[in-house]
């Protein structure tokens, strides 16, 4: 059979893996859906890789380091999970999208409290946009994958709630953001208005008019305003303009 399969290059089995694990999820997906993605017979795929587990490796590397696959041997066998959480690690630390909240934390809390939440919610705007590929495949594939899941949901994600809820409360016990019902709830309102119109429109037909633009103003634009006190908007510089 490998004889009369024709060689394909690792990155394009690589990148059906990742569109077969974003849309299925890890454990409901099967090696056959990553070979009709690709048009092969399911034995073929067995060329290329030697097991779904070896799949999702290829396809964390793919969206990780895109160049990374090519330098692998096929059939590709997977590393431990230890290993691949230590990669995806090693990939967040030189990625990291909340620089500008730890320095809001480092920081005690001062006039321009309006200004540092527009910088922080830009830093995570701009990191989930860049990296939303990245994002789509932890987020489906985590949950079936307890090491990649202690570390994305657990330490990652539920760590930066804290520290955006630690942010919000030391602004707000200042007086310098409007007081909320409930902190943690207003921390997840604003990565969540940021994660779907950054990374999850993009798999809603209904958002296809919504330009990539004026998606990130608009964000940019209303989250901040809405923690501000009444009457009051942001400038020094102005970043979004004064009211008319």
């Amino acid at each position: 059979m490998r004889g009369r399969v024709p060689a394909r290059p690792l990155s394009q089995i690589a990148d059906a893996a990742v569109r077969v694990f974003i849309t299925k999820g890890f454990r409901p997906a099967g090696i056959s859906d990553v070979a009709g993605a690709l048009g092969l017979s399911h034995g073929a795929v067995y060329t290329y890789a030697d097991s779904k587990q070896a799949l999702l490796y290829l396809a964390l590397l793919r969206v990780l380091d895109p160049q990374a696959v090519e330098s692998l041997r096929p059939p590709v066998t997977a590393p431990p999970p230890e290993r691949i959480v230590t990669e995806v690690k090693a990939w967040a630390a030189a990625h990291s999208g909340f620089a500008d909240l730890a320095r809001s934390l480092g920081r005690p809390p001062g006039p321009s409290a309006g200004r540092e939440l527009a910088e922080i919610v830009e830093g995570i705007y701009g990191f989930v946009e860049q990296n939303r590929t990245v994002l789509a495949l932890f987020d489906r594939c985590s949950a079936d994958l307890p090491e990649l899941a202690q570390w994305y949901f657990v330490e990652t994600r539920r760590g930066m709630l804290a520290r955006l809820g630690e942010f919000l409360s030391a602004r707000i016990d200042a007086g310098l953001l409007r007081p909320v019902p409930d902190v943690p709830a207003a921390a997840r309102f604003i990565v969540e208005t940021i994660a779907w119109f950054a990374m999850h429109r993009h798999g809603d037909p209904d958002s296809a008019m919504l330009s990539d633009e004026d998606c990130r103003r608009t964000v940019r634009h209303l989250v901040p305003a809405a923690f501000l006190p009444a009457g009051a908007f942001l400038t020094d510089p102005p970043l979004f303009g004064a009211p008319e």
